[in-house]
């Protein structure tokens, strides 16, 4: 363990690790999703009425989509999709995107702290989460989607609290708990009894 991760808070290591996995997220989603979602009538139809494209919005709902987030409307007489992956939708894999880079987060945290027993990573690898929080409680607002009187955005509380809180404290746990496990230390321990 360095000198530097002993002087730096376990949280704000995690806080950015949790950063990191949520703007990592959203590229890995913008990337399966964005030419598709360029293309689509709906972002036709958003930039046709209100000037600008909504590409980037699109794939934040896509992203909360992962999340198992759904987007909610007002003003709209016919209904849209909740989600749109699955079905007719993008692939069902992005659902796994999220949980797999907040278990990385949790062991990337746990691993620079130089934790060696798995309940002491769990819960450091469970910090990543007000860093993931942040983000989240960003996105619900940031994504937002106004046109033609019309609004559709991620679900808030959903979106908070699954998305924000839930996914990166249990999922961080995972990696922080295989981090601690797995470490030399507990290794060689096991090996010598």
């Amino acid at each position: 363990m360095s000198t530097d991760s002993e002087a730096t808070p376990p949280l704000v290591h995690g806080a950015v690790v949790g950063a990191v996995a949520w703007f990592t997220g959203y590229v890995l989603t913008f990337a399966v999703a964005g030419t598709e979602i360029r293309e689509s009538p709906l972002n036709a139809i958003i930039e046709l009425t209100e000037g600008e494209p909504a590409t980037y919005e699109l794939v934040g709902w896509v992203f909360f989509n992962a999340h198992f987030v759904d987007i909610v409307y007002t003003g709209i007489g016919r209904a849209l999709p909740a989600s749109y992956i699955g079905g007719d939708g993008f692939s069902n894999v992005l659902y796994l995107v999220p949980p797999a880079l907040l278990v990385a987060g949790g062991l990337a945290t746990a691993r620079i702290r130089g934790i060696e027993d798995p309940t002491r990573g769990a819960a450091v690898g469970a910090l990543i989460a007000p860093g993931y929080f942040v983000l989240c409680l960003v996105g619900v607002f940031l994504f937002r989607v106004s046109a033609v009187g019309a609004t559709g955005e991620p679900e808030f509380l959903t979106g908070v609290i699954l998305a924000g809180i839930i996914y990166p404290a249990v999922f961080g746990a995972i990696g922080g708990g295989i981090a601690g496990k797995t470490s030399e230390r507990t290794v060689d321990d096991a090996d010598t009894s």
